[in-house]
């Protein structure tokens, strides 16, 4: 019985592409439109399928984890793209659109945010051993969205490419006082403090965060412009000339986003500049994967475009730019995903095959997102005066000069 339920099920939701299942029966049976390369994978227990169907974004996840799902050759990457490629409206069963609309309507009380459960979501991802993050991210731990001006672009020019596309956006002066909310492990505000002159005080709730980026500052000589607190961004009581805050926006919660916008106006001096940077949706409102909530990011969300604006608008804040950005994740977590395989061994010592391929499931599944849905990133650029930045956007693209850059290596 569960196999034919389970059958009707994949006629509705693989629509596209070319896969070819095994039941647990020994049936081999091929679903979508017959396009592509195939993709083979086998289920091995009827128990799975039951989960499947009353749950199948959640299941799916764990069954590749837990082993009860393989993917011939460990095709993850084909795999996830096909599953990605058939997400959307047409293709959800009867249950899945109840299942979606409670999702939607129980989204406040998963993303209520205070200061103590913000600080347990984020130990939860960004604790893990700091050697884990040095196997696939760039050399200055950068944990967001790269910026790939050109195709071949390494992964490390493509993140400095990152940085200096914010710091333009960020109009700064050697002497301005920057805020970085969510400072991760401390690349941003070094590279503002190093290449601009300016002096940068960090917030982050992750304790190995913390020590790493505050290590990094007496390092490289910077602790008398960069401070690092390992604090929530609405205990910080000092008003700067500029905000910036980079993949922190995601897990504020829909609940707080007045409250996090109330404080980005707050905390700026009266002709400063804010650059929120932060993954977004291009949909409506909608809700966190259940298999990321519970495994990768708990109380994380990605932002549509009309709920984010809709909450600075209530702030008295000017959106002076709005930028986005499409491809370029795909291509960081496609890096990324590149560099964590080629260190599986290492990965594994740390942890265990399980969390090996929990983390290819997130990687993978999170690269397909961008690549194959309406996923993408957004930068908002928000002022309290309307002339807070000059009239046209020339100035993001303009190179600083040689003064400018001797002046802030002083």
């Amino acid at each position: 019985m569960w196999e034919f339920l389970f059958e009707g099920f994949l006629k509705t939701a693989l629509k596209k592409g070319n896969t070819e299942i095994t039941l647990p029966s020994g049936r081999v049976r091929v679903f979508g439109d017959g396009s592509g390369d195939p993709v083979r994978l086998a289920f091995h227990d009827a128990a799975t399928l039951r989960r499947l169907l009353a749950n199948p974004e959640l299941a799916a996840g764990e069954a590749y984890v837990d082993g009860k799902m393989t993917i011939e050759n460990d095709d993850l990457r084909g795999f996830l793209a096909v599953v990605v490629a058939n997400q959307g409206v047409d293709n959800l069963t009867r249950w899945q659109r109840i299942l979606s609309r409670l999702r939607v309507l129980i989204r406040a009380v998963r993303q209520y945010n205070p200061v103590g459960k913000a600080r347990a979501n984020v130990a939860h991802h960004y604790d893990l051993s700091g050697a884990l993050y040095d196997l696939f991210l760039d050399r200055d731990k950068q944990y967001s969205c790269a910026y790939f001006r050109h195709p071949d672009d390494t992964l490390e020019q493509a993140q400095a490419q990152k940085k200096a596309h914010i710091a333009q956006k960020l109009c700064l002066k050697p002497g301005m006082r920057v805020l970085d909310i969510g400072c991760g492990w401390g690349g941003m505000a070094l590279a503002l403090a190093r290449d601009y002159g300016v002096h940068v005080l960090g917030v982050t709730l992750s304790e190995e965060q913390h020590k790493i980026a505050s290590a990094r500052a007496q390092a490289e000589g910077l602790q008398d412009r960069v401070e690092f607190r390992l604090t929530d961004y609405r205990e910080v009581e000092e008003t700067f000339d500029r905000i910036v805050s980079v993949g922190m926006f995601e897990h504020v919660g829909v609940p707080h986003y007045a409250e996090y916008f109330a404080h980005v106006r707050d905390k700026l001096t009266e002709d400063g500049v804010a650059l929120i940077h932060t993954i977004g949706r291009a949909t409506p409102p909608s809700f966190t994967s259940p298999w990321i909530a519970k495994y990768i990011f708990p109380g994380g969300y990605v932002p549509a475009m009309s709920e984010t604006l809709k909450a600075i608008e209530k702030q008295s804040l000017w959106t002076t730019d709005i930028e986005i950005w499409r491809l370029h994740y795909a291509e960081t977590l496609r890096h990324w995903h590149d560099r964590f395989t080629a260190n599986r061994d290492r990965v594994k010592a740390l942890y265990d095959e399980r969390f090996c391929r929990m983390w290819a499931w997130y990687l993978v599944g999170a690269e397909m997102t961008f690549r194959h849905n309406r996923q993408c990133v957004f930068q908002f650029q928000l002022a309290r005066r309307q002339d807070a930045v000059p009239l046209t956007r020339d100035y993001i693209y303009r190179e600083p000069d040689s003064a400018e850059m001797s002046h802030a290596a002083e």
